[in-house]
């Protein structure tokens, strides 16, 4: 068979490439061009971005503790996550419990398909109580082909606690000898009466015998509503806007376009035609992660963001470590088509490496966290594996091409200057004078803070609690109307600079959510509201809120962090096969992290949901530094066993990848910086934190990590002799 002519392998790659840029262009029309049309129309946003429905129950029974209303909290949170992974639930008042739920509109189809919250028992043939609602863990809807018939069946499966797996045990032992039935009853109603077929004793059973999907879908929401600890009715619902408004949006969006133009001309700047098939996989990465976002049903808020920005931020820096290491190769010699093969293949390990600590730590943090980490984690994995996919695949291809269309000259790359071995390791004492004494002095701090402010940190409504004030207004005023003019009057009379507002549709009437008030603050409030703008007082009611990131949620949180580092750990030490370089990352992932968290201290920034955002955040960020330094330092160990001594392969290995970590701290620095500046002050709350993170993740990448693994090295075979 004869090979293709030069002209017809042309057409072949003008083609090829003609593919990818019409890929690229209906991502960017219908993915980023068109928000209210295209494949992004669709995106859930978050009470936070776009509002929800609220929906506010009160305890019927007259006799209850604290403790049956927090465990009722957490599990109605858990409950409405599978709404959305953004709900927010929590106490109001004494005897009440709201619920938020973002990207819906129809309280009444939510209320339904919620079902409201009553008394569920369990009883046998001779009326006797098995077990109530509590003991049930969860209850599901699912459906299956019969083997024998051919037919569909629809079932509920049930799984139990502890408690509810002996009890049903002992129960349906006895009912199974004389195929008695077990009543399900909710709010003294029989809504299910299954026969017993076999004893069930491993606290798993099924309900069967359903005509249909929404029947069984109907009798487990009944079921889960009803193992409620509590019985709750429903005292109201609203639908309400968005707590940030559309200026958010707008100017999140208008932030992230700006700094991605700067970040693809940088990267055109530093690598040429490289960086021209960077900014093609960047620009498909983007539009394709708006149309997932959607397909997968994902809800959007301001922590999501911040995965989206760790996601292009590591798609960013794979392209990095790429292109740095096809300009090596053909510094040293080789032809650009060799210099591009193996400058993929070498930078393999180190995007790999780096990627799937980042993917172990979104997973565990997934399906262990709740809440906000949860949609976080579902963000950042997204978008992570799509930004392997477009740095590895999509960027390689483009590169080929570009490469067989006639930019076959070395002038198109550029070639890696040398660069004089940096001695990062002589002043190591000094820097790791400076990050103890940076961290002590934000530790010192939280002590500090709690005299004056009452904290450790400034905690926000997420995490503190607070006030929720009801008032409706004489006109109707929109949310740009209100922030411009009656935002300033309320932080004047509450002195809370960033109050949560959301309005309630169809109404006059605005919530408005601060750090708890006293009496007299909200009777202050109330006269200048009823002075300026003339509004009733008898109108405005007030309740005390609790925190909506629960104790639970907050166990969950760091339950998480624990499981993800010690599972990182284990993978970079299988990989490095050094437990050296883990025990290395896992402390500068910590040095980050303290650094941080005392930035919160010492500025006082407002600490609520988007602080565990930041703090995420910033552990996939350092990780993922840390390990293109420790690759480097593996190859050279390799390649330099016996020829050069530890202190200089350290100071080589980060001397080389100097570059990338320049390049990758200020691509991603820039796309927060841009946020922050163009950002209301809620976005200013999230990026201001994250700049910090990502300048201590550059230092300590660059300055602790290695000379950390140089120092760990020595001790240990100081030790063995």
């Amino acid at each position: 068979m004869k090979k293709n002519s030069p002209k017809t392998k042309y057409i072949l790659e003008m083609a090829a490439l003609l593919i990818v840029m019409v890929l690229i262009g209906l991502t960017v029309i219908f993915g980023i061009g068109q928000t209210k049309t295209g494949a992004a129309k669709n995106i859930k946003l978050g009470l936070d971005l776009a509002g929800g429905v609220s929906i506010t129950y009160e305890v019927a029974s007259e006799e209850y503790t604290q403790a049956d209303i927090d465990d009722t909290v957490y599990k109605l949170q858990l409950r409405v996550q599978n709404y959305s992974t953004e709900a927010d639930v929590y106490q109001e008042g004494s005897n009440r419990i709201n619920v938020e739920i973002p990207g819906v509109t129809d309280a009444n189809a939510i209320l339904q398909e919620l079902g409201k919250p009553g008394s569920l028992i369990f009883v046998d043939v001779n009326g006797n109580v098995v077990m109530t609602g509590s003991d049930v863990e969860d209850a599901q809807a699912a459906s299956y082909n019969d083997p024998v018939t051919g037919l569909r069946e629809y079932i509920v499966s049930l799984v139990l606690t502890e408690s509810g797996k002996q009890a049903f045990a002992e129960a349906t032992a006895a009912a199974v000898e004389n195929q008695d039935y077990i009543m399900i009853i909710y709010d003294n109603m029989i809504i299910s009466a299954p026969t017993v077929q076999s004893a069930i004793t491993d606290g798993r059973c099924q309900i069967t015998g359903m005509p249909d999907f929404d029947t069984a879908a109907n009798l487990a929401s009944t079921i889960r509503i009803g193992s409620l600890p509590l019985e709750l009715r429903e005292l109201r619902s609203n639908v309400v806007g968005a707590k940030l408004g559309e200026e958010a949006i707008s100017t999140s969006l208008l932030a992230g376009l700006i700094g991605f133009i700067l970040v693809v001309v940088f990267m055109v700047a530093a690598y040429r035609i490289s960086g021209v098939a960077s900014g093609i996989a960047l620009t498909l990465y983007v539009g394709l992660m708006l149309g997932l976002l959607n397909a997968f049903d994902l809800t959007l808020t301001l922590p999501g963001i911040a995965g989206i920005i760790l996601s292009i931020g590591m798609a960013v820096d794979a392209n990095v470590i790429i292109y740095a290491r096809i300009k090596e190769e053909l510094a040293a010699g080789k032809t650009v088509q060799s210099a591009i093969k193996v400058g993929f293949n070498k930078a393999m390990s180190a995007i790999i490496d780096g990627n799937v600590t980042t993917i172990i730590a979104a997973l565990v943090l997934m399906y262990k966290g709740s809440g906000t980490i949860r949609g976080f984690a579902q963000t950042l994995l997204l978008g992570i594996v799509l930004s392997m996919f477009t740095a590895l695949v999509i960027s390689r291809f483009v590169m080929y091409v570009l490469y067989n269309l006639g930019f076959q000259d070395v002038k198109w790359y550029g070639i890696q200057r040398e660069r004089k071995t940096i001695n990062f390791v002589k002043p190591k004492n000094l820097f790791f004078g400076i990050s103890a004494a940076v961290i002590i002095l934000g530790l010192c701090f939280t002590f500090v803070n709690r005299s004056a402010i009452g904290g450790a940190l400034n905690y926000s409504i997420e995490f503190a609690g607070g006030t929720s004030t009801n008032v409706t207004f004489n006109e109707d005023y929109s949310l740009a109307d209100f922030e411009s003019t009656i935002l300033p009057v309320v932080t004047e009379a509450t002195g809370d600079a960033t109050p949560q507002i959301q309005k309630i549709e169809g109404s006059m009437a605005f919530i408005i959510k601060t750090k708890e008030l006293t009496t007299d603050v909200r009777e202050s409030l109330n006269q200048a509201l009823a002075e300026k703008f003339g509004v009733d007082v008898s109108l405005i009611t007030s309740e005390t809120i609790s925190p909506s990131i629960s104790s639970e949620m907050k166990s969950d949180a760091v339950t998480a962090v624990i499981i993800a580092t010690i599972l990182m750990l284990l993978y970079i030490w299988i990989r490095f096969s050094d437990i050296k370089f883990a025990a290395s990352a896992v402390v500068a992932l910590l040095h980050d992290v303290l650094i941080v968290f005392g930035f919160y201290a010492v500025s006082r920034i407002a600490v609520g949901n988007t602080f565990i955002a930041c703090m995420l955040t910033i552990v996939g960020y350092s990780i993922n530094a840390t390990i293109v330094i420790f690759d480097r330092i593996r190859e050279n160990l390799a390649e330099n066993k016996g020829k050069l001594d530890y202190n200089e392969i350290v100071n080589r290995s980060i001397t080389q990848t100097l570059t990338r970590s320049i390049y990758t701290s200020w691509t991603t620095f820039v796309m927060v910086l841009i946020l922050y500046i163009m950002g209301v002050a809620a976005i200013k709350e999230f990026a201001l934190p994250l700049m910090v993170g990502i300048i201590c993740g550059a230092y300590s990448s660059v300055c602790i990590t290695g000379s950390l693994w140089l120092t760990m090295k020595k001790v240990w075979e100081k030790y063995k002799k």
